[in-house]
């Protein structure tokens, strides 16, 4: 048994998608909201959170395999309730951040489950993602609603991924030999800056986004009541404050885990055009998957 957890996020609901085309079964997802869980036939919906002890019970049993986002709950107490349920190998999805901003909050938080992974006694593989394509759904009720999308750092250019190449190579780890024991740095295949992402979105839409730059100060303001002083402070720094050569690589890690290329963002930007458009609004959330991805 295969358990996804997040697995109405993005990233989740297309790992499930991936591991049932690929015959991989059983198959598990846990999520917050099972009625709005379009799992495909056959897969197992459990609802829970990973934070309630009786949740991670029900979730865990019988599994051997997990795709864990950490921070749903406490991280060190799912481990080890995963540790006792006999799990044997668990992929973690971590941060890029871990190795290009080890000294900010957000990063060491993540590095500290990496590690309590490692010393758990099961096996492990880690994925280091960059920032999210999907995190331009911060956007969508300002362009859902034609109004002016703001944003600081214009036009630093991050090597962005979609969250489905995130899902290809947790698949491949989760069913294929070779992955124990690796961390692997997940980038998109090119640079993308705001401003590319917003011109993309619109490019999908077919029609103009009004774009304007604003200061750290301007969008620390908005962000600080959302996430907090220290993850506002640090996601600022990621996208544009405090960039470095380790940041902004792009790397070939999907396509040699997976064989086929890193997605490019005009392409999830095509594929989730409806959750801009005011007429066809997607209600999906992530089911806390992909919250601070880039922190």
């Amino acid at each position: 048994m295969i358990l996804v957890t997040g697995a109405t996020g993005n990233t989740g609901s297309a790992l499930l998608k991936e591991l049932h085309a690929h015959g991989a079964g059983p198959l598990r997802g846990l999520t917050r909201a099972a009625a709005r869980a379009a799992f495909p036939e056959g897969v197992e919906a459990v609802e829970g959170d990973l934070a309630v002890p009786e949740s991670r019970k029900a979730a865990l049993r019988g599994v051997r395999s997990l795709f864990l986002v950490s921070g749903l709950g406490p991280d060190a107490e799912i481990i080890e309730a995963t540790r006792r349920a006999g799990v044997e190998h668990v992929v973690l999805v971590s941060s890029i951040t871990v190795r290009t901003h080890p000294h900010l909050g957000p990063a060491r938080e993540k590095q500290t489950v990496e590690r309590l992974l490692q010393d758990s006694g099961m096996a492990w593989t880690i994925l280091r993602p960059t920032q999210f394509a999907s995190n331009a759904l911060m956007w969508a009720a300002t362009i859902r609603g034609h109004e002016t999308v703001r944003a600081p750092y214009p036009d630093t250019a991050l090597p962005t991924i979609h969250p489905a190449d995130i899902a290809s190579v947790a698949r491949v780890a989760l069913t294929g030999p070779g992955h124990q024991g690796r961390t692997y740095a997940l980038t998109g295949p090119a640079p993308v800056s705001a401003r590319q992402q917003v011109e993309a979105i619109a490019a999908a839409l077919g029609r103009d986004i009004p774009f304007a730059e604003i200061s750290r100060q301007e969008a620390h303001a908005q962000m600080v009541a959302v996430f907090g002083e220290e993850a506002a402070d640090a996601v600022l720094d990621v996208t544009g404050g405090d960039v470095n050569d380790e940041l902004l690589a792009v790397r070939d890690t999907v396509l040699r885990v997976t064989g086929s290329p890193a997605r490019p963002f005009r392409q999830w930007a095509a594929e989730n055009a409806a959750a801009f458009r005011a007429d066809e609004a997607d209600a999906r959330h992530a089911d806390g998957d992909e919250r601070l991805a880039h922190s």
